[in-house]
């Protein structure tokens, strides 16, 4: 899936959480890492937002795009690293790196989830193809309705 979908999913998956949980400490944090965390799965992939810079460049050599970086193993490697700091910047890491795993687990590629298992989970939808527009389309507008339902509590009556 290309990245503006990985976001409009991700963004929904922000909104969702902190409806249900306004108690997170710092809203912003956990914002900010979920939304960062939807693009590093494909830092090993050389035409991705982050795989493009040369400094990612290395790291492409010794990792297969899809694979490990693409597995529940590494996610909970690096989100046990950053819960160490701090516990709603994990849980905003964890939330956007899933949401981008459960999203390509629906592709044509799959990934490899449970890497180093060979199986891996896949779907119909193909990059850039009409099933990933209306994904996009319907998630766009789902977030629209959510931040308007938002907006609507916070200077309503």
């Amino acid at each position: 899936m290309l990245i503006r979908t990985h976001l409009a999913i991700t963004v929904f998956g922000i909104l969702v959480f902190l409806d249900n949980f306004s108690s997170v400490e710092s809203k912003i944090i956990f914002i900010l890492f979920a939304l960062a965390a939807t693009y590093i799965p494909d830092v090993d992939h050389k035409n991705s937002k982050l795989g493009k810079y040369w400094i990612f460049r290395p790291f492409q050599w010794f990792v297969k795009h899809r694979n490990f970086v693409h597995s529940l193993l590494f996610m909970l490697l690096i989100g046990f690293g950053i819960f160490i700091f701090s516990k709603v910047a994990a849980y905003g890491f964890l939330l956007g790196y899933g949401l981008h795993l459960i999203a390509d687990c629906f592709t044509v590629s799959g990934i490899r989830m449970f890497w180093p298992l060979k199986f891996k989970f896949r779907g119909f939808v193909r990059t850039n193809g009409i099933f990933e527009w209306i994904v996009f389309g319907l998630f766009f507008v789902l977030d629209l309705v959510f931040l308007l339902r938002i907006l609507m509590n916070f200077f309503g009556p």
